[in-house]
Protein backbone atom coordinates (compact mmCIF):
# COMPACT_ATOMS: atom_id res chain seq x y z
CA UNK A 1 0.00 0.00 0.00
CA UNK A 2 1.26 3.45 -0.80
CA UNK A 3 1.96 5.51 2.30
CA UNK A 4 0.47 8.94 2.71
CA UNK A 5 2.53 12.07 2.62
CA UNK A 6 2.38 13.21 6.25
CA UNK A 7 4.30 15.42 8.61
CA UNK A 8 7.40 13.82 10.12
CA UNK A 9 5.62 12.84 13.32
CA UNK A 10 3.22 10.74 11.23
CA UNK A 11 5.91 8.04 11.06
CA UNK A 12 6.79 8.26 14.76
CA UNK A 13 6.95 4.79 16.27
CA UNK A 14 5.26 4.65 19.64
CA UNK A 15 6.10 2.12 22.35
CA UNK A 16 3.92 -0.14 24.45
CA UNK A 17 5.23 1.67 27.53
CA UNK A 18 3.83 4.97 26.20
CA UNK A 19 0.48 3.38 25.47
CA UNK A 20 0.16 1.75 28.89
CA UNK A 21 1.12 5.02 30.57
CA UNK A 22 -2.29 6.44 29.57
CA UNK A 23 -4.53 5.74 32.62
CA UNK A 24 -7.80 5.63 30.70
CA UNK A 25 -6.49 3.14 28.16
CA UNK A 26 -4.88 1.03 30.89
CA UNK A 27 -8.23 0.71 32.65
CA UNK A 28 -10.13 -0.16 29.47
CA UNK A 29 -7.41 -2.59 28.39
CA UNK A 30 -7.27 -4.48 31.68
CA UNK A 31 -11.03 -4.78 32.10
CA UNK A 32 -11.44 -5.88 28.48
CA UNK A 33 -8.83 -8.61 28.95
CA UNK A 34 -10.72 -9.92 31.98
CA UNK A 35 -14.02 -9.69 30.08
CA UNK A 36 -12.64 -11.68 27.14
CA UNK A 37 -11.55 -14.38 29.58
CA UNK A 38 -15.07 -14.37 30.99
CA UNK A 39 -16.52 -14.50 27.45
CA UNK A 40 -14.49 -17.59 26.56
CA UNK A 41 -15.45 -19.21 29.87
CA UNK A 42 -19.16 -18.36 29.46
CA UNK A 43 -19.46 -19.36 25.80
CA UNK A 44 -17.77 -22.75 26.14
CA UNK A 45 -19.48 -23.53 29.45
CA UNK A 46 -22.91 -22.63 28.07
CA UNK A 47 -22.25 -24.91 25.10
CA UNK A 48 -21.35 -27.75 27.49
CA UNK A 49 -24.47 -27.05 29.56
CA UNK A 50 -26.74 -27.24 26.51
CA UNK A 51 -25.08 -30.43 25.28
CA UNK A 52 -25.40 -32.10 28.69
CA UNK A 53 -29.10 -31.16 28.80
CA UNK A 54 -29.99 -32.19 25.24
CA UNK A 55 -27.29 -34.52 23.94
CA UNK A 56 -27.55 -32.59 20.65
CA UNK A 57 -24.33 -31.58 18.91
CA UNK A 58 -26.35 -29.17 16.75
CA UNK A 59 -27.85 -27.34 19.73
CA UNK A 60 -24.44 -27.27 21.38
CA UNK A 61 -23.01 -25.59 18.27
CA UNK A 62 -25.92 -23.15 18.21
CA UNK A 63 -25.25 -22.32 21.86
CA UNK A 64 -21.60 -21.64 21.01
CA UNK A 65 -22.43 -19.20 18.22
CA UNK A 66 -25.78 -17.73 19.30
CA UNK A 67 -24.14 -14.51 20.47
CA UNK A 68 -22.52 -13.70 17.11
CA UNK A 69 -25.13 -12.92 14.45
CA UNK A 70 -27.50 -10.81 16.65
CA UNK A 71 -24.66 -8.34 17.14
CA UNK A 72 -25.08 -7.07 13.58
CA UNK A 73 -28.75 -6.27 14.20
CA UNK A 74 -27.82 -4.60 17.47
CA UNK A 75 -25.28 -2.43 15.69
CA UNK A 76 -27.73 -1.43 12.95
CA UNK A 77 -30.62 -0.69 15.33
CA UNK A 78 -28.87 0.63 18.43
CA UNK A 79 -25.36 1.56 17.28
CA UNK A 80 -25.88 5.32 17.51
CA UNK A 81 -26.21 5.04 21.31
CA UNK A 82 -22.43 4.54 21.45
CA UNK A 83 -22.14 8.22 20.44
CA UNK A 84 -25.26 9.57 22.14
CA UNK A 85 -24.74 8.39 25.74
CA UNK A 86 -21.86 8.86 28.23
CA UNK A 87 -19.30 6.06 27.81
CA UNK A 88 -18.93 5.24 31.51
CA UNK A 89 -22.63 4.45 31.83
CA UNK A 90 -22.64 2.39 28.63
CA UNK A 91 -19.55 0.32 29.41
CA UNK A 92 -20.57 -0.27 33.03
CA UNK A 93 -24.08 -1.20 31.92
CA UNK A 94 -22.74 -3.59 29.30
CA UNK A 95 -20.63 -5.52 31.77
CA UNK A 96 -23.49 -5.52 34.30
CA UNK A 97 -25.89 -6.87 31.68
CA UNK A 98 -23.60 -9.75 30.69
CA UNK A 99 -23.04 -10.45 34.41
CA UNK A 100 -26.79 -10.69 34.96
CA UNK A 101 -27.23 -12.98 31.96
CA UNK A 102 -24.47 -15.34 33.10
CA UNK A 103 -25.91 -15.39 36.62
CA UNK A 104 -29.39 -16.11 35.26
CA UNK A 105 -28.09 -19.05 33.22
CA UNK A 106 -26.21 -20.34 36.26
CA UNK A 107 -29.06 -20.12 38.77
CA UNK A 108 -32.27 -20.65 36.79
CA UNK A 109 -33.06 -23.93 35.03
CA UNK A 110 -34.74 -22.64 31.88
CA UNK A 111 -35.79 -24.46 28.71
CA UNK A 112 -32.97 -24.50 26.16
CA UNK A 113 -34.86 -22.16 23.81
CA UNK A 114 -35.29 -19.60 26.60
CA UNK A 115 -31.63 -19.73 27.57
CA UNK A 116 -30.59 -19.27 23.94
CA UNK A 117 -32.94 -16.31 23.76
CA UNK A 118 -31.32 -14.70 26.80
CA UNK A 119 -27.86 -14.92 25.23
CA UNK A 120 -29.13 -13.60 21.89
CA UNK A 121 -30.88 -10.62 23.51
CA UNK A 122 -27.82 -9.63 25.51
CA UNK A 123 -25.65 -9.83 22.40
CA UNK A 124 -27.84 -7.16 20.74
CA UNK A 125 -26.35 -4.61 23.16
CA UNK A 126 -22.74 -5.78 22.76
CA UNK A 127 -21.85 -3.48 19.81
CA UNK A 128 -23.08 -0.45 21.76
CA UNK A 129 -20.79 -0.72 24.77
CA UNK A 130 -17.92 -2.12 22.71
CA UNK A 131 -18.29 0.83 20.34
CA UNK A 132 -18.27 3.27 23.25
CA UNK A 133 -15.12 1.65 24.64
CA UNK A 134 -13.34 1.69 21.27
CA UNK A 135 -14.28 5.31 20.74
CA UNK A 136 -12.86 6.23 24.14
CA UNK A 137 -9.60 4.45 23.24
CA UNK A 138 -9.40 6.39 19.97
CA UNK A 139 -9.86 9.65 21.86
CA UNK A 140 -7.30 8.71 24.53
CA UNK A 141 -4.47 7.68 22.18
CA UNK A 142 -3.11 9.59 19.20
CA UNK A 143 -1.14 8.61 16.11
CA UNK A 144 0.90 5.43 16.35
CA UNK A 145 -0.03 5.07 20.02
CA UNK A 146 -3.57 4.28 18.89
CA UNK A 147 -2.31 1.55 16.55
CA UNK A 148 -0.20 0.02 19.32
CA UNK A 149 -3.21 0.23 21.62
CA UNK A 150 -5.14 -1.87 19.12
CA UNK A 151 -2.14 -4.21 18.94
CA UNK A 152 -2.15 -4.63 22.72
CA UNK A 153 -5.88 -5.35 22.64
CA UNK A 154 -5.31 -8.04 19.97
CA UNK A 155 -2.51 -9.62 21.99
CA UNK A 156 -4.60 -9.58 25.14
CA UNK A 157 -7.59 -11.02 23.27
CA UNK A 158 -5.55 -13.96 21.97
CA UNK A 159 -4.04 -14.67 25.38
CA UNK A 160 -7.33 -14.20 27.23
CA UNK A 161 -9.18 -16.53 24.84
CA UNK A 162 -6.60 -19.27 25.36
CA UNK A 163 -6.66 -18.74 29.13
CA UNK A 164 -10.47 -18.63 29.19
CA UNK A 165 -10.75 -21.89 27.27
CA UNK A 166 -8.26 -23.60 29.60
CA UNK A 167 -9.93 -22.10 32.68
CA UNK A 168 -13.33 -23.19 31.44
CA UNK A 169 -12.24 -26.79 31.05
CA UNK A 170 -10.70 -26.85 34.52
CA UNK A 171 -13.64 -25.17 36.27
CA UNK A 172 -16.27 -27.28 34.53
CA UNK A 173 -14.35 -30.42 35.50
CA UNK A 174 -14.01 -29.26 39.12
CA UNK A 175 -17.30 -27.44 39.77
CA UNK A 176 -19.69 -28.26 36.95
CA UNK A 177 -21.04 -25.97 34.19
CA UNK A 178 -23.47 -23.93 36.31
CA UNK A 179 -20.86 -22.93 38.87
CA UNK A 180 -18.49 -22.15 35.99
CA UNK A 181 -21.10 -19.74 34.61
CA UNK A 182 -21.30 -18.15 38.06
CA UNK A 183 -17.52 -17.63 37.97
CA UNK A 184 -17.85 -15.82 34.64
CA UNK A 185 -20.56 -13.63 36.20
CA UNK A 186 -18.17 -12.65 38.99
CA UNK A 187 -15.53 -11.65 36.44
CA UNK A 188 -18.04 -9.46 34.57
CA UNK A 189 -19.12 -7.87 37.84
CA UNK A 190 -15.51 -7.01 38.64
CA UNK A 191 -15.16 -5.29 35.26
CA UNK A 192 -18.36 -3.29 35.78
CA UNK A 193 -17.25 -2.11 39.23
CA UNK A 194 -13.78 -1.17 38.00
CA UNK A 195 -15.20 0.99 35.18
CA UNK A 196 -17.83 2.56 37.45
CA UNK A 197 -15.30 3.47 40.15
CA UNK A 198 -12.18 4.36 38.17
CA UNK A 199 -13.40 5.83 34.86
CA UNK A 200 -14.28 9.52 35.22
CA UNK A 201 -17.75 10.62 34.22
CA UNK A 202 -17.42 12.56 30.98
CA UNK A 203 -19.73 15.40 30.13
CA UNK A 204 -21.22 15.46 26.59
CA UNK A 205 -18.71 18.06 25.43
CA UNK A 206 -15.84 15.87 26.54
CA UNK A 207 -16.76 12.76 24.58
CA UNK A 208 -18.06 14.51 21.46
CA UNK A 209 -21.21 16.00 20.04
CA UNK A 210 -24.31 13.87 19.98
CA UNK A 211 -25.25 13.08 16.37
CA UNK A 212 -28.95 12.97 15.66
CA UNK A 213 -29.72 13.93 19.22
CA UNK A 214 -33.29 14.97 18.37
CA UNK A 215 -34.24 11.73 16.63
CA UNK A 216 -34.97 8.24 17.90
CA UNK A 217 -32.11 5.85 18.55
CA UNK A 218 -33.23 3.28 15.97
CA UNK A 219 -33.72 5.86 13.22
CA UNK A 220 -30.41 7.53 14.04
CA UNK A 221 -28.63 4.17 14.09
CA UNK A 222 -29.99 3.09 10.71
CA UNK A 223 -29.17 6.43 9.12
CA UNK A 224 -25.70 6.51 10.68
CA UNK A 225 -24.91 2.97 9.49
CA UNK A 226 -26.15 3.87 6.01
CA UNK A 227 -23.91 6.92 5.86
CA UNK A 228 -20.89 4.93 6.99
CA UNK A 229 -21.43 2.11 4.50
CA UNK A 230 -22.17 4.45 1.61
CA UNK A 231 -18.75 6.05 2.02
CA UNK A 232 -16.49 4.05 -0.32
CA UNK A 233 -13.38 4.45 1.80
CA UNK A 234 -15.00 3.34 5.06
CA UNK A 235 -16.83 0.49 3.33
CA UNK A 236 -13.67 -0.83 1.69
CA UNK A 237 -11.66 -0.60 4.90
CA UNK A 238 -14.38 -2.47 6.80
CA UNK A 239 -14.52 -5.22 4.18
CA UNK A 240 -10.74 -5.49 4.21
CA UNK A 241 -10.89 -6.09 7.97
CA UNK A 242 -13.85 -8.47 7.74
CA UNK A 243 -13.27 -10.82 4.82
CA UNK A 244 -9.82 -12.37 5.40
CA UNK A 245 -10.58 -12.86 9.10
CA UNK A 246 -13.95 -14.47 8.39
CA UNK A 247 -12.44 -16.86 5.84
CA UNK A 248 -9.65 -17.98 8.15
CA UNK A 249 -12.12 -18.29 11.05
CA UNK A 250 -14.21 -20.54 8.81
CA UNK A 251 -11.14 -22.70 8.18
CA UNK A 252 -10.48 -22.78 11.93
CA UNK A 253 -13.97 -24.16 12.46
CA UNK A 254 -13.01 -27.23 10.40
CA UNK A 255 -9.89 -28.14 12.36
CA UNK A 256 -11.67 -30.58 14.67
CA UNK A 257 -13.21 -32.40 11.71
CA UNK A 258 -9.87 -32.37 9.85
CA UNK A 259 -8.09 -33.93 12.82
CA UNK A 260 -10.80 -36.57 13.03
CA UNK A 261 -10.64 -37.42 9.32
CA UNK A 262 -6.86 -37.73 9.51
CA UNK A 263 -7.13 -39.91 12.65
CA UNK A 264 -4.82 -37.72 14.70
CA UNK A 265 -4.30 -38.80 18.30
CA UNK A 266 -6.92 -37.53 20.78
CA UNK A 267 -6.17 -34.02 21.95
CA UNK A 268 -4.15 -32.96 18.92
CA UNK A 269 -7.08 -30.95 17.58
CA UNK A 270 -6.70 -28.66 20.63
CA UNK A 271 -3.02 -28.12 19.78
CA UNK A 272 -3.91 -27.25 16.19
CA UNK A 273 -6.63 -24.86 17.30
CA UNK A 274 -4.15 -23.12 19.59
CA UNK A 275 -1.68 -22.50 16.76
CA UNK A 276 -3.70 -19.69 15.14
CA UNK A 277 -4.02 -17.52 18.28
CA UNK A 278 -0.35 -18.12 19.12
CA UNK A 279 0.64 -16.96 15.62
CA UNK A 280 -1.68 -13.96 15.98
CA UNK A 281 -0.09 -13.01 19.29
CA UNK A 282 3.46 -13.23 17.94
CA UNK A 283 2.56 -11.38 14.74
CA UNK A 284 0.88 -8.48 16.54
CA UNK A 285 3.77 -8.21 18.98
CA UNK A 286 6.50 -8.15 16.32
CA UNK A 287 4.72 -6.05 13.69
CA UNK A 288 3.34 -3.64 16.26
CA UNK A 289 6.57 -3.16 18.19
CA UNK A 290 9.32 -3.36 15.56
CA UNK A 291 7.88 -1.70 12.46
CA UNK A 292 7.18 1.95 11.77
CA UNK A 293 3.65 3.06 10.85
CA UNK A 294 4.29 3.46 7.12
CA UNK A 295 5.99 0.06 6.96
CA UNK A 296 2.98 -1.60 8.56
CA UNK A 297 0.70 0.06 6.02
CA UNK A 298 2.86 -1.12 3.12
CA UNK A 299 2.81 -4.67 4.47
CA UNK A 300 -0.99 -4.99 4.58
CA UNK A 301 -1.17 -6.89 1.28
CA UNK A 302 1.81 -9.24 1.93
CA UNK A 303 0.47 -10.10 5.38
CA UNK A 304 -2.99 -10.93 4.00
CA UNK A 305 -1.27 -13.22 1.48
CA UNK A 306 0.56 -14.81 4.43
CA UNK A 307 -2.80 -15.41 6.10
CA UNK A 308 -4.17 -17.29 3.14
CA UNK A 309 -1.39 -19.10 1.30
CA UNK A 310 -0.34 -21.50 4.12
CA UNK A 311 -3.91 -22.79 4.36
CA UNK A 312 -3.78 -23.87 0.70
CA UNK A 313 -1.27 -26.47 1.87
CA UNK A 314 -4.10 -28.34 3.59
CA UNK A 315 -5.19 -29.55 0.17
CA UNK A 316 -2.32 -32.06 0.48
CA UNK A 317 -3.75 -33.22 3.85
CA UNK A 318 -0.52 -32.81 5.85
CA UNK A 319 0.18 -34.41 9.22
CA UNK A 320 0.20 -32.80 12.65
CA UNK A 321 3.64 -31.17 12.43
CA UNK A 322 3.17 -29.51 9.04
CA UNK A 323 -0.42 -28.53 9.86
CA UNK A 324 0.74 -26.80 13.05
CA UNK A 325 3.39 -24.82 11.13
CA UNK A 326 0.89 -23.79 8.45
CA UNK A 327 -1.58 -22.56 11.06
CA UNK A 328 1.13 -20.63 12.93
CA UNK A 329 2.14 -18.85 9.72
CA UNK A 330 -1.46 -18.05 8.92
CA UNK A 331 -1.99 -16.63 12.39
CA UNK A 332 1.05 -14.36 11.98
CA UNK A 333 -0.62 -12.78 8.96
CA UNK A 334 -3.46 -11.45 11.12
CA UNK A 335 -1.12 -8.57 11.97
CA UNK A 336 -2.17 -7.03 8.63
CA UNK A 337 -4.97 -5.35 10.53
CA UNK A 338 -2.53 -3.03 12.29
CA UNK A 339 -1.73 -1.38 8.96
CA UNK A 340 -5.41 -0.52 8.48
CA UNK A 341 -6.09 1.01 11.89
CA UNK A 342 -4.79 4.50 11.23
CA UNK A 343 -6.39 4.85 7.75
CA UNK A 344 -9.68 3.56 9.16
CA UNK A 345 -9.69 5.99 12.07
CA UNK A 346 -8.76 8.88 9.77
CA UNK A 347 -11.68 8.04 7.47
CA UNK A 348 -14.31 8.14 10.22
CA UNK A 349 -16.51 11.12 11.08
CA UNK A 350 -15.55 12.18 14.59
CA UNK A 351 -19.12 12.17 15.86
CA UNK A 352 -19.85 8.71 14.49
CA UNK A 353 -16.80 6.82 15.73
CA UNK A 354 -18.62 4.81 18.39
CA UNK A 355 -21.17 3.48 15.91
CA UNK A 356 -18.45 2.81 13.34
CA UNK A 357 -16.39 0.74 15.78
CA UNK A 358 -19.51 -1.14 16.88
CA UNK A 359 -20.42 -1.87 13.25
CA UNK A 360 -16.86 -2.98 12.51
CA UNK A 361 -16.89 -5.44 15.41
CA UNK A 362 -20.41 -6.76 14.89
CA UNK A 363 -19.88 -7.23 11.15
CA UNK A 364 -16.71 -9.16 11.82
CA UNK A 365 -18.39 -11.40 14.41
CA UNK A 366 -21.35 -12.06 12.09
CA UNK A 367 -19.16 -13.09 9.17
CA UNK A 368 -17.05 -15.26 11.49
CA UNK A 369 -20.27 -17.02 12.44
CA UNK A 370 -21.32 -17.48 8.80
CA UNK A 371 -17.87 -18.58 7.55
CA UNK A 372 -17.81 -22.02 9.22
CA UNK A 373 -21.30 -22.78 7.91
CA UNK A 374 -20.36 -21.98 4.29
CA UNK A 375 -17.06 -23.85 4.45
CA UNK A 376 -18.76 -26.75 6.21
CA UNK A 377 -20.92 -27.13 3.11
CA UNK A 378 -17.76 -27.22 0.96
CA UNK A 379 -16.21 -29.79 3.31
CA UNK A 380 -19.30 -32.00 3.01
CA UNK A 381 -18.75 -32.27 -0.72
CA UNK A 382 -14.98 -32.15 -1.11
CA UNK A 383 -13.42 -32.93 2.27
CA UNK A 384 -12.13 -30.69 5.06
CA UNK A 385 -8.61 -30.35 3.66
CA UNK A 386 -10.00 -29.01 0.40
CA UNK A 387 -12.39 -26.66 2.21
CA UNK A 388 -9.58 -25.20 4.34
CA UNK A 389 -7.52 -24.71 1.17
CA UNK A 390 -10.45 -22.91 -0.48
CA UNK A 391 -10.68 -20.57 2.51
CA UNK A 392 -6.96 -19.83 2.26
CA UNK A 393 -7.14 -19.15 -1.46
CA UNK A 394 -10.11 -16.83 -1.04
CA UNK A 395 -8.32 -14.93 1.75
CA UNK A 396 -5.26 -14.47 -0.48
CA UNK A 397 -7.51 -13.19 -3.29
CA UNK A 398 -8.68 -10.34 -1.06
CA UNK A 399 -5.09 -9.10 -1.13
CA UNK A 400 -5.38 -8.83 -4.91
CA UNK A 401 -8.61 -6.90 -4.50
CA UNK A 402 -6.88 -4.40 -2.21
CA UNK A 403 -4.17 -3.93 -4.84
CA UNK A 404 -6.85 -2.72 -7.25
CA UNK A 405 -7.66 0.23 -5.00
CA UNK A 406 -6.46 3.39 -6.69
CA UNK A 407 -4.18 5.39 -4.45
CA UNK A 408 -5.16 9.04 -4.50
CA UNK A 409 -3.00 12.04 -4.43
CA UNK A 410 -4.41 13.76 -1.39
CA UNK A 411 -5.78 12.92 2.11
CA UNK A 412 -9.34 12.15 2.97
CA UNK A 413 -10.87 14.72 5.20
CA UNK A 414 -14.04 13.78 6.92
CA UNK A 415 -16.72 16.24 7.92
CA UNK A 416 -18.66 15.68 11.11
CA UNK A 417 -22.04 14.25 10.29
CA UNK A 418 -25.35 13.72 11.89
CA UNK A 419 -27.60 10.88 10.80
CA UNK A 420 -29.99 13.36 9.25
CA UNK A 421 -27.41 14.97 6.99
CA UNK A 422 -27.28 14.31 3.26
CA UNK A 423 -23.61 13.41 3.12
CA UNK A 424 -21.36 12.31 5.93
CA UNK A 425 -18.02 11.63 4.30
CA UNK A 426 -16.39 13.92 1.81
CA UNK A 427 -13.26 13.25 -0.17
CA UNK A 428 -10.95 16.13 -0.78
CA UNK A 429 -7.60 16.29 -2.35
CA UNK A 430 -5.54 13.64 -0.43
CA UNK A 431 -6.41 10.11 0.81
CA UNK A 432 -4.96 7.55 3.16
CA UNK A 433 -3.31 4.47 1.80
CA UNK A 434 -6.57 2.61 1.49
CA UNK A 435 -9.24 4.31 -0.51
Amino acid sequence: MTPTTEPPQGNHRATYREVLAEPRFRLLFSTRAVAITADALRITTFSVLVFSATGSALLSAVAFGIGFIPQLFGSLLLGSLADRLPPRALITGGYALTCAAALLLALVRMPVAASLGVVALVSLATPVFHGASSRLVAQSLEGDAYVLGRSLNNIAASGAQLFGLALGGAIVAALGPRRALAVSAVLYLGCALAIRIRLPRLEPGEFGNIPGGDGGAVRASLQGAGLLLRGRTVRRLMLAQWLPVALVAGAEGLIVAYAGERHFAPGWYAVLMGCLPVGMLVGDLLVGRLLRPHTRERLVVPLIVLMGLPLIGFAAEPGVGVSSCLLLLSGFGFAYGLGLQRPFLDALPRDGQGQAFGLLGSGSMTLQGIGPVCLGAVAAGFGTGCAIAVAGGAAALTAGWILTWRPSTSPITVQNYSPGSESGIEQHASSPPAQ
